[in-house]
């Protein structure tokens, strides 16, 4: 579930791409794709909560944390930060975010990391800055980029941690939908104010060769990068736990550069396929790592358990 998630979420950067290019503001992008993916998730979310609405009273604040930080912080952030940064630099910092996961249960629940964890941490880093290609000499940083990228990465902690810690009573439809309409609003609004540029661009736009229509790939974007990868993201968090899911998730930087093969032919390297299996290793690394320290006395407990947050 988790690597259908990030799968899902990585098709957001190949068709994203046609429409930045078609001189859509990046702004206008993600709100699009998040007020559809809201409207389109708005039934399912209705129908999964007949007979749950005290749940869904009982976690209000969850649901609204994880679509003000979750979904319209972290894309926010993200996308200052790529105004001032590298792409790779950027995605490099937001994915910092299982590193800090491990930082917070050490520092706030005294689960100090094992060595396989450490090593997991590791190989994930060192394959993100192959993948990303953060070395290869055309990285920009500014100091401003790095506190946005750094402020996507406390965002996305805050995905797994909120999705993790909501009740089971709430079903996953109805966190991502809530979740989804509190971000898209928080988006609109910033729109309005004038802190998001919504400039509309072309109304055909080039994809994979041909040119399409400007809702195709904003269809995609929002339907399968968006509705879809939001509910199996949550499953899989509420099956794995925040941690273990976090780590997964660095397979989205894999899957991105997939699609971008298939669907605009740039073609990964060498040393992009070498950090690919570094990454794969380190959540080999850390999944085992929580599979032997389960029952084990005294070490960290299993994250399946809702994660307290202050």
């Amino acid at each position: 579930m988790a690597l259908v998630s990030a799968a899902a979420f990585a098709t957001s950067g190949a068709f994203g791409k046609s429409l930045l290019v078609g001189g859509w503001s990046p702004g206008a992008v993600v709100t699009m794709r998040i007020t559809l993916a809201a409207l389109v998730l708005l039934g399912p979310a209705l129908w999964s909560l007949r007979g749950r609405w005290p749940a869904l009273r009982r976690n209000a604040w969850v649901v609204v944390g994880y679509g003000l930080t979750g979904v319209a912080g972290c894309q926010l952030a993200y996308f200052n930060a790529v105004t001032h940064l590298s792409v790779g630099v950027a995605l490099l910092l937001e994915y910092l975010a299982p590193v800090l996961i491990v930082g917070w249960l050490w520092l706030r629940h005294r689960q100090a990391p094992r060595r396989l964890t450490v090593i997991g941490v590791a190989f994930a880093v060192a394959g993100l800055l192959l993948v990303l290609d953060v070395l290869g000499g055309g990285a920009s940083v500014s100091p401003v980029g790095v506190l946005w990228g750094l402020g996507a990465a406390v965002c996305l902690v805050l995905y797994f941690l909120l999705a993790d810690h909501v009740d089971d009573d709430v079903p996953p439809l109805a966190l991502a939908g809530g979740g989804l309409a509190v971000g898209a609003l928080s988006l609109g609004l910033a729109g309005l104010v004038g802190v998001l540029d919504m400039s509309r661009g072309a109304g055909r736009v080039p994809l994979g060769g041909v040119v399409v229509d400007w809702w195709v790939p904003v269809l995609v974007i929002a339907l399968v990068a968006a509705a879809f990868a939001y509910v199996t993201g949550i499953a899989a968090v509420r099956m794995l736990g925040a941690k273990v899911a976090s780590f997964v998730a660095l397979t989205e930087v894999l899957f991105a550069v997939l699609f971008a093969w298939l669907v605009l032919a740039e073609l990964p390297t060498t040393v992009q396929l070498l950090g690919g299996v570094l990454i794969v290793g380190g959540l080999v690394a850390v999944r085992a790592d929580e599979a032997r320290g389960g029952g084990t006395a005294g070490e960290e407990t299993p994250l399946t358990q809702p994660c307290p947050i202050p």
